[in-house]
């Protein structure tokens, strides 16, 4: 048994580095395409979020400083 099960597990392994050969010369499969796509257009749309809520965080800092100004007695 020990002198035959190399035997399979080398071919297998011919086989995974000549599968892994192939697919770098074809280029990943387009369910792989489809999804790196989507994980750049949802960074995307968080990286826009964030901008979103740093612009209202910044307005609201703005107004609330102007109601203080207006209100001293507050």
């Amino acid at each position: 048994m020990e002198k035959r099960l190399p035997e399979p597990l080398g071919e297998h392994g011919l086989a995974r580095v000549g599968a892994l050969q192939h697919h770098r010369r074809r280029g990943p499969p387009p369910a792989i395409t489809h999804l790196e796509r989507q994980g750049i257009d949802l960074r995307l749309q968080l990286q826009e979020r964030d901008e979103d809520l740093e612009a209202a965080r910044t307005t609201d800092r703005e107004l609330m400083a102007r109601i203080n100004l207006a209100n001293p007695n507050r």
